[in-house]
């Protein structure tokens, strides 16, 4: 099948039109999100079509299959030494990249702040005007390949060193401390009213998130398993440029 030279211009084309923003691996819908797993399929499909090759870039000198994204003045986006985007990820217009990584496949919406050191993984959906704090790790769905890719919705603010894995989906608004790490297992714990509610594999929409840890007994006696505790709601009224990291002051935690 993929033998085919027509079947390989295809894969091909697919990746071109997300390097230019005209397809997404996910797109939003009015009841959620709608997941593209033929897109998908062509970004995994892609890398045993490119073979390998050295880059050049002045003194640099990479050796891969995929080529790095380039004509960010055209694109509008600040790129700032050393950040890296593949061929294959889109950035939005006013994007600014830190040195960073994005990886194949991904979106990364208008006003986005991607921070020193953050990765953005293959596929990933990154909302408008959301900042990834420095260190931050979104991940990707090709190693070992996901179902769904991490979603992270507009006006999001993901705190340092933070890790979002195996297709988790934050909501619009929400704030991430710092060091919280969220699989597709992990308890997200509302402990901002009297009677917790636990959520998984979502954070809902402005909710203010923490890192914590709840007792789990084990043959071996009981030990402390790591959680994410919602503390409360990012308030509506806050003006957005103060509300980030205020949000998460507001209930003395660090960002």
């Amino acid at each position: 099948m993929l033998e085919d030279p027509s079947n390989q211009q295809i894969v091909k084309e697919v990746v071109d039109q997300l390097d230019k923003g005209r397809l997404r691996v996910a797109e939003p819908e009015e009841d959620g999100w709608r997941v593209n797993q033929w897109v998908k399929m062509a970004v995994i499909l892609y890398f045993p079509l490119q073979k390998m090759q050295k880059v050049s870039v002045g003194p640099f000198e990479f050796y891969d299959k995929i080529d790095l994204k380039r004509d960010y003045e055209a694109i509008g986006a600040r790129v700032v030494p050393h950040a890296i985007a593949r061929y294959g990820a889109y950035l939005s217009k006013n994007v600014v990249m830190m040195p960073s990584y994005v990886n194949i496949g991904a979106h990364v919406g208008s006003g986005t702040m991607i921070d020193t050191w953050a990765t953005v993984g293959s596929c990933a959906q990154i909302g408008r005007n959301v900042h990834l704090s420095g260190g931050v790790g979104i991940g990707g769905v090709l190693e070992p390949v996901q179902a769904a890719p991490v979603i992270i919705e507009d006006e999001c603010f993901i705190g340092s060193r933070s890790i979002i894995v195996e297709g988790v989906r934050v909501h619009t608004g929400a704030v991430i401390g710092a060091n919280v790490t969220i699989t597709q297992s992990t308890r997200i714990i509302d402990v901002s009213q009297p009677q917790e509610v636990v959520y998984r594999g979502e954070v809902p929409p402005r909710a203010v998130v923490i890192p914590g840890s709840y007792p789990k007994k084990f043959p071996a006696g009981t030990y402390q398993v790591q959680c994410a505790l919602i503390v409360g709601k990012r308030k509506e009224s806050t003006d957005h440029k103060t509300s980030l990291n205020q949000a998460l002051r507001d209930f003395q935690v660090d960002v």
